[in-house]
C-alpha cells in the first residue's frame, strides 16, 4: 500500500512539477533601455563625484595640516602641540562624520537613490508581475545582479515584454 502512495505521489507530483511555467527577466538590460534610468543614474553619479570630491578635499586638507604639525611640532610648545592635535582630532572627525553622512548605510546617496531609482525599478517589477499573471508564469529569476542563474533558455526570457508593458521601444 506504502508503495502504491508513494508511486502516485512520484506521478502526480512530477507531472505537477512539469505543468509549471518559469521565465527570467535581465534587469541590467530593462533599466539601461530605459531613458529616465539613464536620466536617474547620471543625476546621481553626478551627486556622488560632487560629494567625493568635497571629502577628499577635507582629506587633503587634513593631510596637509598633520604634515605641517608633524614638521613643527618639536618646536611647538606643548599647550601648543595640545591645541593642534586637538583641531587635527576635530577636522578627522569631521571629514568621517561628512563621509557617513553622504555614504553611510542611511546617508544622503541612499537616500537620493531611493526617491531617482526605486520608482523606476518598482515599475519594472509591476510590468514584469502583469506579464508574469496574463502569462501564468509561476516564478520569474532575474538572471542580473550576480544571480545563481547559471543557465536559462532564451525562449523564456521575458525582459522585451517587460519593456514592451513599460513603453520602451527595443532595438
Amino acid at each position: 500500500m506504502k508503495t502504491l502512495v508513494l508511486a502516485l505521489v512520484l506521478i502526480f507530483g512530477t507531472g505537477f512539477a512539469f505543468s509549471q511555467k518559469y521565465a527570467y527577466i535581465d534587469s541590467d538590460y530593462i533599466l539601461k533601455a530605459m531613458p529616465e534610468y539613464k536620466d536617474a543614474k547620471e543625476k546621481l553619479d553626478k551627486l556622488a563625484d560632487r560629494w567625493t570630491k568635497e571629502i577628499e578635499k577635507r582629506y587633503d586638507v587634513l593631510k596637509m595640516k598633520k604634515d605641517n604639525f608633524a614638521r613643527e611640532e618639536v618646536l611647538l610648545p606643548t599647550e601648543e602641540k595640545k591645541k593642534r592635535a586637538e583641531e587635527l582630532d576635530k577636522l578627522e572627525t569631521e571629514a568621517m562624520q561628512m563621509q557617513k553622512t553622504r555614504f553611510g548605510v542611511k546617508g544622503d546617496y541612499f537616500q537620493k537613490r531611493q526617491s531617482l531609482i526605486k520608482p523606476i525599478q518598482d515599475r519594472v517589477y509591476d510590468a514584469m508581475e502583469k506579464i508574469a499573471n496574463q502569462k501564468k508564469y509561476v516564478m520569474v529569476f532575474d538572471k542580473a545582479n550576480q544571480s545563481n542563474l547559471v543557465y536559462a533558455d532564451p525562449k523564456v526570457d521575458i525582459s522585451n515584454l517587460v519593456l514592451k508593458e513599460l513603453g520602451v521601444k527595443v532595438k
